[in-house]
């Protein structure tokens, strides 16, 4: 790796005509923690991770808890104090020395941070040994209220190897998503992406597709998908607690013609589904109607 950057996000930076703006914002890539960004992680109620199965494929969660469940003890450590539920493939990617991203994001203020690196335990709290900190711009993230939800029980995990009529308008009419990705050497990471409802396209029950909106030129993503194409979505309904995990292959397109077809696309990243897990009740958090982000085309 050059600099803060891998091989595929060079590439994507190189293609996008972004390598200049890159390695100046590519400075705010730390090594630890910062200190101004511990208030942050200890007022959230939930985080999403992603981990790696024992195929080798890619998984996007979330972990949820009082507030202060997570916590920096200092600036090289994460901890997590919350047990993934048994049907969240979480739940056996965890051993030490297992590579974990981490995104801490607040929808009240639409604040996030990238947190990236390895399992050093998983006896008790979850403990990662940060490797890189990064925050992102609140671009695309809809303004939510989350308030604890009454103990309404989580329903059991139901598998498929491909989404059904249900959850497929479930997406379609999404408006937020959490994705996975990984590199063969830089590890994990967990993001965001963010539109108005129906900017995921549900082509058929295996296939998925979304524009690929102006970031902040890093390609941290799209630069890992380039790279492996294995990744992890997750949905999270927050009118029912609702979770929907699909873990599957990405191909980043970049045919212009068919990017003008959604608004404000730059490109289309275009998902094959290999497995669907969907767990009714998992979040007991809530939130009404968003605000939607003033930079959703």
């Amino acid at each position: 790796m050059a600099g803060p950057f891998h091989d595929g996000e060079r590439a994507m930076q190189q293609r996008a005509g972004t390598a200049a703006m890159a390695a100046r914002i590519g400075n705010s890539i730390h090594a630890e923690i910062p200190a101004r960004a511990r208030d942050l992680i200890g007022e959230q109620p939930f985080a999403v991770l992603a981990s790696r199965d024992a195929a080798g494929r890619t998984w996007a969660s979330i972990v949820v808890g009082e507030p202060g469940f997570l916590r920096a003890p200092d600036a090289r450590t994460l901890e997590i104090a919350a047990t993934p539920h048994a049907g969240d493939p979480l739940a056996t990617d965890l051993g030490n020395g297992a590579p974990l991203g981490v995104l801490v994001i607040d929808p009240a203020t639409r604040r996030r941070l990238r947190i990236n690196g390895v399992v050093s335990a998983a006896d008790g709290p979850i403990r990662l040994a940060v490797d890189e900190c990064f925050g992102n711009c609140p671009k695309y993230i809809q303004q939510r209220e989350l308030r604890p939800a009454a103990a309404a029980g989580r329903g059991a995990t139901r598998r498929a190897a491909a989404l059904s009529p249900a959850q497929q308008q479930r997406i379609a009419h999404a408006d937020t998503f959490f994705i996975a990705s990984q590199h063969p050497r830089a590890g994990l990471d967990a993001s965001h992406r963010g539109g108005n409802p129906g900017f995921v396209e549900v082509v058929d029950a295996g296939h998925l597709a979304w524009p690929d909106y102006a970031g902040n030129a890093m390609f941290q993503t799209l630069g890992n998908l380039t790279s492996e194409p294995r990744a992890g979505l997750l949905f999270v309904d927050f009118a029912s607690g609702d979770v929907l995990q699909l873990t599957g292959r990405a191909t980043v397109d970049f045919d212009r013609r068919r990017a003008q077809r959604y608004a404000g696309a730059e490109r289309v990243v275009d998902v094959a589904i290999d497995e669907v897990r969907d767990t009714p009740g998992a979040v007991p958090l809530r939130a009404g109607p968003p605000a939607y982000s003033p930079h959703n085309p």
